[in-house]
């Protein structure tokens, strides 16, 4: 179905009939349906393609920034990566009816709690059409019903997926109204998807902060939100050089319109003089901005970083202004910082983070392991990328979303973060005493 053939009170009351014949799906159907889809992207692809250029184009025409364009995107690559984590999360075991403890009490009575799905998961998201497969697809393995609003930049795009992922669902049995697509962009069937909490149990926002920010605020049901990511490196002073050279590049490089791209990188004094231009060499032949304070900005240009006097291209190195820490930038941007210690770099982390992702690069254990115990982030790591904040890299198939709260959902959400629970208790003939 669709907003323009139905309302959004029809489409939810359809969605949330769907969820409870999707709940009781056998995981052979739920299955067929992922193979469908995954299937179906690949003989789709011209027509996929051809949607997605055409969304592309008028949002070049449009303005719409470099960023933006790229989570826009969609090529033969993406396309079958996309169809790849649709069967990996085939394979992945089924959620629903998982037992997750059953213990017998002293009267003999058995208590334990089993997983199900949440019902109805709606997702309004922006800019990258992947996560239109990616969110139908867990919901569907984990037995939830699910209602997506992409963004009017993706609309062709999105449209095209949907009625991909819709026809798999037909084909393996699923009831009808499983997966459900708004094919308006007005932002008015926002709000009024925002009010229907008799037909959605969570709603999921994906993209950036003005969007959390507002579905957060006028959501009347639950809301798992997150996504922003104010990602840093520290670069500590025990730090292998090479390795750290290799992570911090990768994290900024790589791909840095995505949120788990590193945005600021913070460099002990001790390591600074050493590292920091060969960094800024790094940085200058991937044409990477540099934001420094004035003290990172003293050990680049001291040795002729910057000012031509270097082989290769001249790195662009700016003086830091206070809005760049605590920024995402999602472009080949990034700050630097020197810090006198560990201490230094957890006060920075803690004040300017978003509880995304945070690395440390260190040979130290004790630092490494207080760095994990100290960060308060959905995700912690020691001598890593923080490109690996994914749900497919985190061998969860794909990602309804990354959360940065801490209730119910934290980090990449998979098919066990799509589940509550109920209890079940087992009994012959108890009844409880006066």
């Amino acid at each position: 179905m669709s907003a323009t053939s139905v309302n959004l009170q029809a489409l939810g009351a359809a969605a949330k009939a769907a969820a409870r014949g999707l709940a009781l799906a056998s995981t052979e159907a739920k299955n067929r349906a992922l193979e469908g889809i995954s299937a179906g992207l690949l003989a789709q692809q011209e027509a996929i393609l051809s949607a997605n250029g055409r969304d592309c184009a008028a949002a070049k025409a449009g303005g719409l920034s470099e960023a933006m364009l790229d989570r826009l995107l969609l090529n033969p690559q993406r396309l079958a990566g996309m169809a790849a984590d649709v069967c990996t999360v085939a394979l992945l075991p089924d959620p629903v009816g998982e037992y997750i403890e059953m213990r017998t009490l002293p009267n003999g009575m058995q208590v334990g709690r089993v997983r199900v799905p949440l019902g109805v998961i709606a997702a309004i998201y922006e800019s990258r059409p992947n996560v239109t497969v990616d969110i139908a697809s867990l919901c569907l393995k984990s037995g939830n019903a699910v209602i997506l609003r992409g963004g009017r930049e993706a609309l062709r795009s999105n449209a095209a997926l949907a009625s991909v992922v819709q026809e798999a669902c037909r084909a393996a049995g699923l009831p009808e109204g499983a997966v459900q697509f708004v094919d308006d962009p007005d932002r008015a069937r926002v709000a009024e998807l925002l009010r229907m909490k008799e037909s959605i149990d969570l709603m999921v926002p994906r993209g950036g902060a003005e969007l959390i920010r507002y579905v957060a605020e006028q959501a009347a049901m639950p809301v798992v939100a997150g996504g922003i990511g104010v990602c840093h490196t520290y670069v500590d002073v025990g730090a292998d050089q090479d390795k750290a050279l290799r992570i911090v590049h990768n994290a900024k490089v790589r791909r840095p319109t995505i949120c788990n791209a590193l945005d600021t990188v913070l460099v002990h004094r001790g390591i600074a003089g050493s590292f920091l231009p060969r960094l800024a060499e790094e940085f200058a032949r991937a044409g990477v901005e540099m934001r420094c304070d004035p003290e990172a900005y003293s050990f680049i240009t001291a040795q002729g970083c910057g000012t031509g006097a270097q082989e290769g291209p001249p790195p662009t190195v700016l003086r830091a202004v206070e809005e760049d820490w605590g920024k995402e930038f999602l472009a080949l941007v990034a700050a630097i910082k020197v810090v006198d210690s560990l201490d230094d770099a957890l006060a920075h982390i803690q004040r300017y983070g978003s509880g995304h992702s945070e690395a440390i690069v260190t040979e130290d254990y004790s630092g490494a392991q207080r760095f994990l115990r100290e960060v308060d982030a959905a995700a912690v790591y020691v001598n890593a990328s923080t490109q690996f904040t994914d749900g497919g890299q985190f061998g969860l198939g794909a990602e309804v979303g990354i959360s940065t709260q801490k209730m119910h959902a934290r980090g990449p959400m998979g098919l066990r973060e799509m589940t509550s629970y109920k209890w079940v208790v087992r009994g012959d003939g108890h009844v409880r005493p006066a």
